[in-house]
């Protein structure tokens, strides 16, 4: 049987979608790692679950405006 003061420390948030892969596209403005903007994930925290849910739900979405090369080589000879 848990005790109160354990039940406390149980949450069911969702978790942050962070991968420790933090650095913001320059163009994209958003993180390439877990890919929300800044103001994302500075206010993960204080967020609802909702919220965060519809954030999640939008992720899958972001991911191909970071996959256009810059250029690299070919750009450079054409």
């Amino acid at each position: 049987m848990s005790s109160k003061s354990e039940e406390v420390w149980v949450r069911a948030e969702i978790e942050s979608p962070c991968i420790k892969l933090c650095s913001i596209h320059p163009e994209e403005r958003i993180c390439i790692g877990c890919l929300r903007s800044m103001d994302e994930i500075g206010s993960w925290s204080k967020m609802t679950p909702e919220e965060r849910m519809r954030i999640m739900a939008e992720l899958p979405q972001r991911a191909p405006r970071l996959r256009k090369r810059r250029g690299g080589r070919t750009a450079r000879t054409a």
